[in-house]
């Protein structure tokens, strides 16, 4: 055994598979806590582990294990552990079954210092965050003289001032299946209501038979499959936002899958795009499916059989590769980019106030399809909309998607009283969805018909590269509109002169003076963008691990950040 101090590349490990839960490369397994009358603390990581078994030449291949000190609490600011712990793994069960160390190349992110002594390996780190911690990881090979089919528990334990650990257990064994998805060749460049087929098909390279198989679907908002299937159960995850992001079909096929050979559907799947599709993902993935897998995989998921009467079937192919285990390779993705638009149209608000007194007003933009914006480059804001006060008056109340510039866009200190606001909008944006924004304004000077502009475009200042109509891209906020018939004003420029949304946005919450605007604000699909303040933002969601094949859809689909914006008022 080696004895080493390891730096946590865990944190990329766990938070990849941790993040996608129902992605994983098999189940999750978390000790159980115990009572006790501190904080308890659990483990997290993969039930079992397979070794390649030890080569007739050469060196063993390595396989990591990535495991979590997870802290149940989630309170940032009072759930965090501060003090000192030691985890403690036993090696002692996989004596002549697999060697053990940590890496070779420092400390662990956070000052986690891991070595190996004898059957023991040791971490000592302070301070645990709300949620799973990683730990570096530890690295197997399979010990020289074991077989295939040895296998061992590690177990792993941990004490820290005040603190109780509920133990983990972790099975290492030599050997096994290693299922290999293959790359689909798809279509990428669609048209609204294309449909293609989706011949799906993998190998086991692995040292035995795979006892079922599932797998895992996974397509964003714009695509979906012309079929669904008895053997498939399907959950549609919203991410709390109130209208569906994305799909998960996970479809159990029984049978012996064996060492050697390949597979594909006995019929290809048929995948269309929808009038909504423009930028979309598919991922797709399969694991061994024993029991323990599709009760980890299901864990949680709001979830609905598929269709009486048809079964996704699978039929062996001629010919396979060789073997290579590596659960890096279980997973596929492809990205579509469908000819399609959407319509942002800007509005803008009327309102009256004498000097001295505050007034409210709900700006942004509405999504008029046909549409759902998502995916863009690698979590870029979907569009920003850039407010230039009316004169007269002064910003005190804004929302958090917002920051405060100097008339020609430079960066500016004081937030309040500024003559112009930023405000960027989620990285997603649903069809008939949208961005309001809920400014409080205080009439400083008296100005008939002061009029302040509502602009919606790109990130930077491009346009918007999906909306081909820029007429309506520009609105007008007016303060004590001159009701004889002219403005003093500019008026909307170059925009439809829109003044509100065509449907309802936003209810509740109270205004705020001297600050930013308060939160409070509920809207009729879902929640708006995130800002550097309190108060209309949406947390950070993330579920999947993703390849580099697409960091837009690592974003929309992992576990990333996402931000999805229905019609909603930010204050």
């Amino acid at each position: 055994m080696r004895s080493t101090t390891p730096r946590a590349a865990a944190r990329r490990v766990a938070g990849a598979l941790a993040a996608v839960g129902l992605l994983a490369a098999g189940s999750l397994a978390l000790g159980a806590p115990a009572r006790a009358s501190g904080p308890v603390m659990g483990f997290g990581g993969p039930a079992e582990t397979a070794l390649h078994p030890y080569p007739a030449t050469g060196a063993p291949q390595g396989t990591s294990l990535a495991i979590t000190v997870d802290n149940p609490l989630r309170d940032e600011e009072h759930g965090g552990f501060t003090g000192a712990y030691t985890v403690t793994f036993d090696l002692g069960g996989i004596a002549g079954v697999a060697d053990a160390g940590f890496g070779t190349d420092g400390r662990a992110d956070g000052g986690t210092d891991c070595t190996v002594t004898g059957t023991t390996g040791v971490c000592h780190g302070e301070g645990l965050a709300p949620g799973p911690n990683p730990l570096p990881e530890l690295r197997f090979t399979a010990a020289e003289g074991s077989e295939e089919g040895d296998s061992g528990t590690v177990r792993v334990t941990g004490t820290a001032d005040g603190v109780t650990f509920a133990p983990f257990t972790t099975r290492i064994g030599i050997g096994g299946p290693d299922l290999v998805m293959r790359r689909a060749e798809l279509k990428r460049e669609l048209v609204p209501g294309q449909t293609q087929p989706v011949p799906l098909a993998f190998s086991n390279d692995g040292t035995r038979a795979a006892d079922g198989v599932l797998l895992t679907l996974v397509y964003t908002r714009g695509i979906e499959f012309t079929e669904r299937y008895e053997n498939c159960v399907y959950s549609e995850d919203d991410g709390g936002l109130g209208f569906t992001v994305r799909t998960t079909a996970l479809c159990s096929v029984e049978g012996s899958f064996e060492a050697g050979a390949a597979y594909e559907l006995a019929e290809p799947l048929t995948l269309r795009a929808t009038r909504r599709a423009y930028r979309d993902t598919f991922v797709y993935r399969v694991d061994e499916g024993g029991p323990g897998v599709r009760a980890a995989q299901r864990s949680g998921a709001r979830s609905a059989p598929g269709s009486k009467g048809n079964v996704l079937e699978l039929t062996e192919l001629p010919a396979a590769r060789s073997a290579d285990l590596d659960p890096g390779d279980n997973q596929q993705e492809n990205a579509f980019s469908t000819a399609n638009t959407a319509d942002f149209v800007a509005y803008g608000d009327t309102a009256d106030g004498m000097v001295g007194s505050t007034v409210e007003a709900d700006i942004g933009f509405r999504n008029e399809g046909p549409a759902w914006i998502g995916g863009l480059d690698a979590g870029e804001p979907a569009a920003t909309v850039d407010f230039t006060v009316p004169r007269g008056a002064s910003v005190t109340g804004w929302p958090d998607a917002c920051r405060g510039v100097t008339a020609d866009g430079r960066s500016r200190e004081q937030q309040a009283g500024a003559p112009r606001y930023r405000c960027t909008a989620p990285a997603a944006v649903r069809e008939d969805g949208g961005l309001g924004l809920h400014f409080d304004l205080r009439i400083v000077e008296a100005v008939t018909g002061a009029s302040g502009t509502v602009e919606v475009r790109g990130a930077g200042d491009p346009p918007l590269p999906f909306d081909p109509d820029r007429r309506n891209d520009t609105a007008a906020l007016v303060l004590n509109a001159d009701t004889s018939g002219t403005s003093g004003g500019a008026g909307s420029t170059g925009g439809s002169g829109d003044t509100g949304p065509t449907t309802s946005g936003s209810t509740g919450g109270s205004s705020a003076t001297g600050g930013s605007a308060s939160s409070g604000s509920t809207g009729t699909t879902g929640p708006a963008g995130p800002g550097p303040r309190t108060g209309g933002s949406l947390a950070a969601t993330g579920t999947d691990a993703l390849t580099a094949a697409g960091a837009a859809a690592a974003a929309l689909l992992a576990g990333g950040v996402l931000y999805v914006s229905g019609r909603r008022t930010v204050r």
